[in-house]
């Protein structure tokens, strides 16, 4: 876990995808599960996310969804 900034990035696993690039994925350590959507640059350049792919994800400060920011 890192912070940048106000921001808390989280390594996170893909076990679901949703409409709309919404995604379930499982957070990497403890297990949790947490529904997550493509961040604004990934849809731009159309970068693919895929079940099992290995994503960083910025946790909402307000505990509801997260962003995928990027696909490791």
């Amino acid at each position: 876990m890192q912070n940048k900034g106000q921001e808390t990035v989280i390594r996170a696993t893909v076990i679901e995808t949703l409409p709309n690039a919404m995604f379930k994925c499982t957070i990497d350590g403890t297990g949790e599960v947490m529904l997550t959507f493509l961040s604004g640059k990934m849809r731009l350049h159309r970068i693919r996310v895929l079940l099992g792919d290995k994503v960083e994800v910025v946790l909402d400060p307000y505990g509801g969804k997260g962003r995928i920011i990027r696909r490791i």
